[in-house]
């Protein structure tokens, strides 16, 4: 019995890593969908909700003002949660009409934010983006060509992480985000993404519907909203916005935690999505976010299991292996940041980090202690 559970776990995990991406690259290949896409210019809102963003917010106004896109075209609305800072001040040193202040009375949150200005948006397209990361002067527009098939009803863009620091995070991350960016691109391929990048992401105006103003990710919700409506997600590599990779664990941590948190409440709230006959991703869903979820919970049922399973030579030699791990996440912590060997040991770290992040999350849903207003995560602009 004990042997049975310990396999599944471990070709559990194997396929969730392993598995389904050569599934993915298979099936992208033999029976991919193609997009229409050409040259198409709808009127775009730009919405993005800031809170305490005086740093930023005049740099990420002129980089969304100088891209390529007609300007009779396109607005930008920066919703306001009550900042206490300089934000709306600096938002309305821009003379330009197409930049427009919404402030918000109270701190709601940017669920809450968002949901207030999307009916005072005139773009058949609307555009969702944060602060802190800056657009490719094309993104706009390769974004909005894929608005010319009638059967795409969001577009993600592609986001590039900038290791300024060579830490162990970062380059485990950097890993990371390359191997997730590759999943989306062939989920979307095949039909459509099961979420989309919350820096660069849009949607038909017509298919947006308010979300619950305690929603952490909007942009898990509200793509597949528009998926349960039966149009695809794609993600548009073509379509960069540029942050910079946390740099240290503390930083990465409390996002990813927040991150697979907001996926534990979404999925609780969508249970459409676990429906095979309305989900139309169903396969990626489960395959993609919820398996990803489970991972941790299999890894400790291995690490358990083997310790009753000492009686061969093959369990004694898969326990080292375990607790080799470990070390390895544990030495890719205090090793140099920028040696050969800490690369190295920064991918079990930034595995384990990652597991460990799903847990945390998860707690954090049960006990329903995530905040649903912002933290800063302290990446230098």
């Amino acid at each position: 019995m004990f042997e049975t559970i310990f396999w599944l776990s471990f070709l559990f995990i194997i396929y969730t890593y392993f598995g389904y991406p050569i599934l993915l690259v298979i099936v992208a290949k033999l029976w991919g969908k193609s997009i229409d896409k050409r040259s198409f210019t709808p009127n775009v809102t730009m919405i993005i909700a800031a809170y305490n963003e005086e740093r930023i917010i005049r740099d990420k106004l002129k980089n969304a003002l100088n891209m390529d896109y007609p300007k009779d075209k396109f607005e930008i609305i920066i919703v306001s949660d009550a900042s206490t800072d300089g934000t709306d001040e600096i938002v309305k040193e821009f003379s330009d009409q197409r930049v427009r202040l919404k402030r918000m009375p109270e701190r709601g949150g940017k669920t809450r934010a968002i949901n207030a200005a999307v009916p005072e948006a005139n773009g058949e397209i609307i555009l969702f983006s944060d602060t802190r990361q800056m657009y490719d002067k094309n993104a706009l527009r390769e974004i909005m060509d894929n608005f010319n098939d009638p059967k795409v009803g969001g577009v993600s863009g592609e986001l590039y992480l900038i290791n300024s620091d060579g830490g162990n995070v970062g380059e485990g991350v950097g890993m990371y985000w390359k191997y997730e960016k590759l999943l989306r691109k062939k989920e979307s391929q095949i039909y459509s993404t099961s979420g989309a990048t919350g820096a660069i992401y849009a949607i038909r105006r017509e298919l947006y519907q308010p979300i619950p103003d305690d929603t952490i990710l909007d942009d898990v919700v509200i793509p597949m909203n528009i998926v349960l409506k039966g149009y695809r997600v794609i993600f548009e590599e073509q379509a960069m916005a540029y942050d910079k990779v946390a740099s240290t664990a503390k930083q990465e941590l409390t996002r990813k935690i927040r991150t697979l948190c907001g996926n534990y409440q979404a999925y609780f709230h969508k249970p459409k999505l676990f429906n095979p006959f309305k989900n139309r991703v169903f396969f990626q869903f489960i395959s993609h976010k919820v398996f990803r979820l489970l991972v941790p919970f299999a890894l400790i049922l291995m690490l358990v299991l083997n310790i009753f399973l000492l009686s061969s030579l093959t369990y004694k030699i898969l326990l080292i292996l375990q607790i080799l791990l470990y070390i390895s996440a544990v030495m890719g912590h205090f090793v140099s940041k920028r040696s050969f060997i800490g690369r190295i040991f920064g991918i079990p770290y930034t595995f384990v980090v990652l597991n460990y992040a799903a847990l945390a999350g998860f707690y954090r849903f049960i006990t329903k202690s995530q905040q649903v207003t912002w933290k800063k995560a302290d990446v230098n602009p």
